[in-house]
C-alpha cells in the first residue's frame, strides 16, 4: 500500500511516498481504510525535531495521529460489528498517512450518520481540544474573549464556542484573508497581529477594559504582548506555539495582576475527556451553532505541500489529507 514516509527530520520535502506492507490487525485492533488523514502544526515541528513536548519517532516513520474511515477488518478480542463501521480512531502517534492504518479498538470513536469525515475529523481533534479550552477557561455571557490565530483549526472553533456562550469575542489573526474568516465565524472585532499597536486596537475593541480570557496558541511576542493587555481577574489560557515557544508567565508576576494562567501543561490532562468533549462538539455542529473550516486538503502524494502549508501560515482552518 501506498504511505508517506519522513526519512529524515527536517523540512517538509523529507516527506516521500513510498510503499509499505498491508497492516494485519492484531488483537485488541482493527484496521481502517483511510479516507481523510488528520494533521496538527505540532507534527509539523515534531517532523523538523524541534518539538520539546513529544519523544521523536524513530526514523523513517509514517506521520499521522488521527485517521477517518472505514474499519476493514477486525483482529480478536475485537467486536466483529465494528467492521464496516464510519469511524475516526488515533494511530497512537504514528502511521495515518497511508492507505490503510491499524488503531486499538479503544481508539474508535464512531461518526454520526449524516456528517461527513472530513468534517468529523476536524471536530473530533480540534474540536474536543477547543471545548476543552472553553471549559477550563470558562467562558460565559459577559466576558471578553481575545483569540489568537482565529482562524486556524482549534482558534475558529474557539471563535465560535465564545460567540455561542454569549461572549464578546476579539479575533487576532495574521492578513486580510484570515480576519475575514475569523469575522464570518462571529467575532464582533477583529485585529492583524503582524501590525505594530495590535494590543491598542484589542484595548478598544474591549472599551479600554482588557480581555478577560485570552486564548493564546502563538506564544512568543505575540502571547507575551496579550498577556500584557490581560483585564485584571481574568484567565488566559495557553494552548500552542506556533511561534516556535510557549508564552511562560511568572506565577508572582500573574498574581500581582490578578490573572489566572492555565499553561500549556493543562492539555496533557485533556486525554481522558476527548471523547465527551468531541461528542459535545458534533452534536453543537448537528445543531447549527458551530462549523469546522477546513480551509485546505491535499492528496496523499502531497504531504509535504500540507505541512509547508501549514509551517508558511498560508492555512485557514483545518488541513487534511484526502486519500
Amino acid at each position: 500500500m501506498r504511505v508517506i514516509q519522513a526519512i529524515r527530520f527536517g523540512g517538509p520535502e523529507v516527506l516521500v511516498l513510498g510503499e509499505a506492507p498491508e497492516p494485519v490487525a492484531g488483537p485488541g485492533q482493527v484496521v481502517v481504510d483511510v479516507a481523510v488523514a488528520g494533521m496538527t502544526f505540532v507534527e509539523t515541528q515534531i517532523r523538523r525535531g524541534t518539538d520539546r513536548w513529544h519523544a521523536g519517532p524513530r526514523l523513517p516513520y509514517v506521520p499521522g495521529t488521527l485517521v477517518a474511515g472505514q474499519v476493514s477488518d477486525v483482529g480478536d478480542q475485537v467486536d466483529p460489528a465494528w467492521r464496516g463501521r464510519r469511524v475516526v480512531a488515533g494511530t497512537g502517534g504514528t502511521g495515518g498517512f497511508a492507505e490503510r492504518a491499524v488503531a486499538s479498538a479503544g481508539e474508535l470513536f464512531p461518526v454520526p450518520d449524516g456528517l461527513g469525515l472530513p468534517e468529523a475529523t476536524a471536530l473530533y481533534s480540534d474540536g474536543s481540544t477547543a471545548q476543552g479550552l472553553a471549559e477550563h477557561a470558562g467562558i460565559g455571557p459577559g466576558d471578553r474573549v481575545l483569540v489568537e490565530a482565529a482562524a486556524g483549526g482549534v482558534g475558529s472553533l474557539l471563535v465560535q464556542l465564545a460567540r455561542v456562550a454569549g461572549a464578546q469575542v476579539v479575533g487576532a489573526a495574521r492578513g486580510a484573508r484570515k480576519l475575514d474568516v475569523a469575522r464570518d465565524l462571529g467575532a464582533h472585532a477583529v485585529v492583524d497581529y503582524s501590525e505594530p499597536g495590535w494590543t491598542d486596537r484589542v484595548l478598544e475593541a474591549t472599551g479600554g477594559a482588557g480581555p478577560t480570557v485570552v486564548f493564546d496558541g502563538v506564544g512568543g511576542r505575540i502571547g507575551r504582548a496579550a498577556f500584557e493587555v490581560t483585564a485584571r481577574g481574568g484567565r488566559f489560557s495557553v494552548h500552542g506555539a506556533a511561534s516556535g515557544e510557549a508564552t511562560l508567565i511568572d506565577p508572582a508576576e500573574a498574581g500581582r495582576r490578578g490573572v489566572r494562567v492555565l499553561d500549556i501543561e493543562q492539555l496533557f490532562g485533556f486525554g481522558p475527556h476527548v471523547v465527551r468533549w468531541a461528542e459535545q462538539m458534533m452534536s453543537q455542529a448537528a445543531a447549527g451553532l458551530v462549523r469546522p473550516v477546513i480551509g485546505q486538503t491535499f492528496s496523499l502524494e502531497r504531504a509535504a505541500d500540507a505541512h509547508a502549508a501549514m509551517e508558511n501560515r498560508t492555512a485557514v482552518g483545518k488541513t487534511l489529507l484526502l486519500i
